[in-house]
């Protein structure tokens, strides 16, 4: 490149000083040569001090070029004044000027063209065998030529804007590349008709499946990363119904806690089943509260205790204990902050049961936690149908525990994470959480110095409980996929939105609140049922049938509304919201406790029930509850 540049600084000086002299100036080699020696020395000197000689012209973005015009101006400036002291009567500044300024045209349309055919050479266009050679040629680089349509796959681009185009130049670029770019669909009707990136912009109001298979679309990419939801479904949709895959192109648009995400060409997955807008709380708000904090999480290992977990050590915590009974989940996350954070993360990893009040006496005063995240529990609702005594033992007097440990030890904020099945339960998971909200309301209105607080929260999607995992091994297996009642609805959230929610929650919490987390609309399961089988692939009810189980014990239709607007105080933040709750005295509470414990002790699993009933005045049947409901 050095010496190609060369080249074209002596045809810039050829053109300027040969072909067009100067009237006042005949051509003289001598001139010649004491302007080529000073402008090359000006020119490539300052080309080096800006390493523009470093840059890998082939993968070239403005950069590159950018660098270049800057050394060239530098040049420039350098030979005008070097010149006019040196050499002041050999020619005028502006035929010096307007050599620098040649010689830049020409190098920079050197490069461009360089890289103009390597591009061409990747996407296997016309010529490119001819480009191939010149390159060989005149660089000695080895290019492989690729086929057009050698294994690749043709797609179209939903979006004609900045993020569509780096796309398809990043494409365009990587002759590893599966993908071959054949067009932009947008529907400003005003750039249609026009080019991006050297590839045509057609309506996508005109783009039917009879144009697109014109085209040998195989594949849709929606690069639009601010498109609304309902919008993102309808281009889903209809792509969809056509035959045509659709994928999404993640291209991070703002700073947020996931400032390590990374661009990238993907398959919708679970986050994107509800097309719903993510609810992520703003991080640089809330880090300064954990930040040199002692942070203690129940049920680490699970789903949501995982996802604390991870969220909580990018703040830099003073020290992440992670508590759990299942070794492996413990073992699984440890394993993945260490990797992650080495030594700059403080972590901790204990296996005990929140029942055991030694081992969790133990804990407190080994660690000394500032801050205690509560999202030990069982949570499957037909398992703790089956065993009444387990749950009211591990839920209600687990928490119990850690509540007693939390008030003794001068812990500064306690948060249980609870559920929407604790609002009227239908059954016995759901109203064992509901105890345990009146038991940290209860101690909340102790005032001992440390400040408990609940949060409320529906569905999430993928966690180990969910319906996603179970419909996706069902998928994997051929089906069918189960579905306990087409009528079914359910709130939905992802785990990193809930867990962020929880966390910012906990971080403003003053004493007492009952939090509720706003899950937006609810979703039929049976429409999240057929999503999934469509995003598979595959067609509902002709490749993969869709049926109904029945409803499993202790289910309920309709989950409660979590938010009413109405009646719920708002917060600092839009999604979260403060549930009305009185508290019980110390004597109610330890008399609903009392009868709870001996059913427990009793180990009748129906006596647990009915205690459960009595303690919980909202608690009803199921059936009870879903021929209203269905009604």
């Amino acid at each position: 490149m050095f010496l190609y540049d060369f080249v074209m600084l002596l045809a810039s000086l050829f053109l300027m000083f040969y072909l067009h002299p100067s009237e006042d100036n005949a051509f003289q080699v001598s001139v010649l040569l004491e302007e080529a020696c000073l402008c090359a020395v000006a020119v490539f000197l300052s080309r080096l001090l800006f390493g523009c000689y470093r840059q890998i012209i082939r993968y070239g973005s403005q950069t590159v070029y950018i660098r270049l015009i800057a050394a060239d101006a530098v040049a420039a400036a350098a030979y005008l004044l070097i010149g006019f002291i040196l050499f002041p009567n050999n020619t005028t500044a502006i035929r010096r000027f307007s050599v620098c300024g040649v010689n830049l045209l020409l190098c920079l349309t050197m490069r461009l063209v360089y890289q103009y055919m390597f591009q061409q050479c990747w996407n296997g266009a016309k010529f490119s065998g001819f480009y191939a050679r010149l390159i060989r040629l005149f660089s000695g680089t080895e290019v492989s030529v690729v086929k057009p349509d050698a294994g690749r796959i043709r797609i179209a681009l939903v979006g004609a804007g900045r993020v569509g185009a780096s796309l398809a130049e990043d494409i365009s670029i990587n002759s590893q590349s599966q993908y071959r770019v054949i067009c932009f669909l947008d529907k400003n009707v005003s750039k249609a008709g026009r080019y991006l990136s050297g590839y045509p912009v057609y309506s996508e109001e005109d783009a039917d499946k009879e144009f697109l298979d014109s085209l040998g679309i195989q594949e849709v990419v929606i690069a639009v990363p601010t498109m609304d939801a309902q919008t993102k479904r309808d281009i889903y949709d209809k792509y969809r119904t056509m035959g045509y895959g659709v994928k999404i192109y993640d291209y991070p648009v703002a700073q947020n806690y996931e400032k390590d995400s990374r661009r990238q060409l993907r398959e919708f997955d679970v986050e994107e089943l509800l097309f719903r807008p993510k609810n992520v709380s703003d991080y640089d708000a809330i880090t300064p509260y954990y930040r040199n904090k002692s942070v203690l999480i129940t049920g680490g290992g699970g789903s949501i205790g995982s996802e604390i977990a991870r969220q909580v050590a990018k703040m830099e915590p003073k020290e992440l204990v992670i508590l759990d009974i299942s070794e492996n989940s413990a073992y699984s996350i440890q394993q993945e902050l260490k990797q992650l954070y080495g030594a700059r993360l403080n972590l901790s990893v204990v296996i005990a049961n929140i029942c055991d009040e030694i081992e969790m006496e133990k804990t407190f005063s080994a660690h000394m936690p500032d801050i205690v995240l509560h999202a030990a529990a069982h949570k499957h609702v037909p398992l703790m149908e089956d065993s009444p005594c387990e749950a009211v033992k591990n839920n209600i007097f687990g928490t119990k525990v850690l509540v007693d440990l939390s008030i003794r030890h001068g812990v500064d904020r306690f948060l249980m994470v609870s559920t929407d099945k604790a609002v009227n339960p239908t059954n016995v998971m759901g109203a064992t959480k509901r105890v345990c909200e009146m038991i940290v309301m209860n101690a909340a209105a102790k005032n001992t110095g440390t400040k408990f607080c609940a949060t409320r929260f529906g569905n999430v999607l993928g966690s180990s409980g969910s319906v996603i995992p179970l419909f996706r091994r069902q998928i994997e297996n051929g089906g069918p996929v189960t579905v306990t009642d087409k009528r079914i609805v359910r709130y939905f959230m992802t785990i990193p939105e809930a867990c962020s929610l929880v966390l910012t929650a906990a971080s403003f919490a003053g004493n007492g609140e009952l939090f509720v987390l706003d899950m937006g609309e609810p979703v039929r399961i049976m429409d999240l049922a057929v999503t999934m089988v469509k995003l598979s692939g595959l067609v509902p009810y002709k490749d993969i049938d869709i049926v109904e189980t029945g409803l499993r014990p202790g289910e309920k239709l309709y989950e409660e509304i979590l938010v009413d607007k109405e009646k719920a105080d708002k917060t600092g933040h839009e999604k979260i919201f403060c549930e009305k709750d009185i508290p019980l005295s110390d004597t109610e509470m330890e008399e609903k406790l009392h009868v709870l414990r001996e059913a427990v002790l009793s180990g009748s699993d129906e006596r647990a029930k009915q205690v459960l009933h009595s303690t919980v005045p909202t608690f009803r049947n199921p059936e009870e509850v879903n021929p209203k409901l269905s009604s």
